[in-house]
């Protein structure tokens, strides 16, 4: 069984258009008018062996706060619905990963509550056109329509491209790990019955 969602959210700021294959193999088409951010959204797509689909239509011209934002609400809601009933699944995702100078660790829970734990040290203003602020924005609005606990820590890092770039690559490696299944888990793993 397909493990897909379309999701769409249409406000008088943004216009978002998302597919998410959890079961894919890296394959992304994304189009935000964020050049950086299309960069940092491909690289969750092939590294969590994700097949996405992006098209983003927001106020640009106020600056990429909206999009960002809701972007990640967007995808959280595709990640929450994409992965079903949560039947079998490993629900837990770490990952610790090297980008040059940056060490980031990413570790979720597919629980069903969310949270966001954020640690990364960012100093710049803006990569490209991304206001480096709306990173935390992203990853909450994940993490809260998702349903999930997310934790970010950068363990060492200058470089704030690579900082950021190796928080979206280890959270998509933690994610893939986390929606894997395993065939001795019966029903979901979780001593409630239900996630």
């Amino acid at each position: 069984m397909a493990r897909t969602a379309t999701i769409e959210r249409n406000t008088k700021e943004t216009k978002i258009s998302l597919t998410l294959n959890l079961d894919g193999s890296g394959q992304a088409e994304i189009h935000t008018g964020i050049g950086f951010f299309d960069h940092m959204l491909d690289g969750f797509a092939r590294h969590g062996l994700f097949d996405l689909t992006v098209r983003a239509d927001g106020d640009l011209h106020v600056d990429t706060h909206h999009t960002v934002e809701d972007t990640g609400i967007v995808l959280g809601r595709a990640i929450r619905e994409a992965v079903g009933d949560k039947k079998g699944i490993v629900r837990f995702g770490t990952k610790i990963l090297p980008m040059d100078d940056a060490l980031m660790l990413c570790s979720l829970d597919l629980s069903g509550r969310p949270y966001l734990s954020y640690d990364l040290d960012l100093n710049r203003e803006k990569v490209g056109e991304l206001e480096t602020e709306t990173v935390r924005e992203f990853f909450y609005a994940v993490s809260y329509a998702a349903e999930m606990n997310l934790h970010l820590k950068q363990i060492s890092g200058s470089n704030d491209h690579h900082i950021i770039e190796a928080a979206f690559k280890a959270f998509a490696k933690a994610l893939d790990e986390a929606t894997q299944t395993d065939p001795r888990i019966t029903g979901v793993l979780s001593t409630k019955g239900i996630l």
